[in-house]
Order: structure tokens, then sequence, then C-alpha cells
């Protein structure tokens, strides 16, 4: 019964996205800008730096990092903290409150058909389109495999960090400037933005402490590994699946407690 719930907020959600495909092609273009002013600049980086191999990765393989991370941010971001803002300060919250399932499912499920979408029109043709573009510089093998279960995961932690800055909503009422700095802190920390390859020793230890790089450098590590360790592998998932425990428990307690701040109206 449950299971029939979930399929139906999945097709309602991918009936949705599909109803915005103006959007999903300027947001396709905008990304295509994006990814030109990358390539230039790790161009120039390269290119002012006299090796071919910078921090253990050459340019084709930071290009393809960068590439997939976009792709990647893509298909995973679910907006969630601009639809918890808009419902506690529209008033929806409430009645959200009400429906016959809990609201971080109910959520998490509204959103899940635009993963299906996102997938189809964003990350696999770019997947396809840098695998073809780099003459098979990604391997294909049981690191794809690997990589899906990481993605996986990885979904899930974001969700949860979504979810706990949305809920911050309730103490401030507010989401832009709240959703900005999330945003910035973690394509920063996760790899999104510069792979953790190329950040000093000191910080790269406190960043792999940290869930972010759970969400972009894990899976994009294990997929760029021609011939990834199956003990190195298991252990960066076993990572991943513990930040996404303790992220999805800290995220329920944070909105539970949270609750009590609610106000509609005044009230």
């Amino acid at each position: 019964m449950k299971l029939k719930k979930y399929i139906s907020l999945t097709r309602a959600g991918i009936m949705d996205s599909l109803q915005f495909r103006l959007a999903t092609f300027v947001m396709v273009i905008g990304n295509l800008l994006y990814l030109i002013v990358v390539y230039f600049l790790w161009k120039a980086i390269y290119a002012s730096s006299g090796t071919d191999i910078v921090n253990g990765m050459t340019f084709t393989d930071t290009l393809i990092y960068l590439v997939l991370a976009t792709a990647l941010f893509n298909f995973m971001e679910m907006y969630t903290v601009w639809e918890i803002g808009r419902a506690i300060q529209s008033g929806k919250i409430v009645l959200d409150l009400l429906k016959p399932m809990e609201y971080r499912k109910y959520l998490f499920w509204s959103y899940s058909g635009s993963f299906i979408t996102q997938f189809f029109f964003t990350f696999l043709p770019t997947f396809i389109v840098v695998s073809a573009v780099t003459h098979g510089a990604i391997h294909l093998g049981m690191n794809l495999l690997w990589f899906v279960i990481s993605v996986v995961i990885a979904v899930s932690i974001n969700y949860s960090i979504d979810f706990i800055v949305g809920t911050i909503c309730l103490y401030t009422e507010s989401i832009w400037g709240i959703n900005i700095m999330k945003q910035v802190v973690v394509l920063l920390l996760s790899g999104a933005t510069v792979p953790i390859a190329f950040f000093p020793e000191p910080l790269k230890t406190i960043v792999s402490r940290l869930p972010f790089q759970s969400i972009y450098n894990a899976p994009l590590t294990i997929l760029l590994e021609s011939s990834p360790d199956t003990k190195d592998v298991l252990c960066t998932i076993g990572i991943q699946l513990m930040w996404c425990i303790i992220m999805m428990i800290v995220s329920k307690l944070f909105w539970k407690i949270s609750l009590r701040q609610i106000t509609v109206n005044g009230g």
C-alpha cells in the first residue's frame, strides 16, 4: 500500500517536471556556458603549471570530474529548501502536516519524479557525450555499479542536508540567504566546484571527515577509477552509509524539535 503511494507521488512528480520543458532547456544552456568557462579556466591552470599531471589528476581527469559533478548537481538538486520555506511562509505547511504520510517522506517522494526526468534529460546525455569525446577515458566496468550505489546514497545525504537547512526556515522564516549559503558550502566542500585533490593538505583532511565529500567526490572518485580496489570502494561506500544514517537521524530529530516553532498568520 505504501509502495503505491510512493509510486503515485513519483508519477505526479514526473508529470509536473515535464510541464516545465523550457526551464529545463534554459538550465541546459546555462550549464553549457558554465562548462565552457570551466574548460578554459582549467586549461589555463594546467598550461601555467608546466606539467600534465597536477595533484594526481590530468587535465582530462579534472574536466571529466567537473563536468559530471555539474551533471550530478542538476540530477540531485531537489529545491527542498525553497519548498519548505514557501510552505512555511504561506501557511501551506499546516496542510502538508495533516497528510497521511510523514512530511519528510512526502516531500522526498514528491520530488522523486524529477530524479527520473533529470537523469534522462541531463545526466545520461552528459555522461554519453563525455564518454564519447574522451574516447573511453571513463572505464565501463564494475565501477559503474559501485557508482550507481554511491549516487543513491549521495542523494539521501544531500536530501537530509537540504531538509535540515529547510527546517531552519521555521526559525528565520527566510529562505534566500540560507539556501545560497548552503549551496556555496556544499558545492565547495563536496568537491563539485574544485576537486578535493586540489585542496591543501590540512583542508583536505578536514573535508574528508565531513559529510559533504560523500555527495559528489565519493561517487565521482569511484567512477573515474579505472580499476577500483574493492576494499577501497567498500570503505568509501561504508563512510557514505554512515553519514547517510547520521544525517537522516539528525534531520528527523531537528524537524521534530523545530515543529514547535510553527506560526501561521501570527498563530
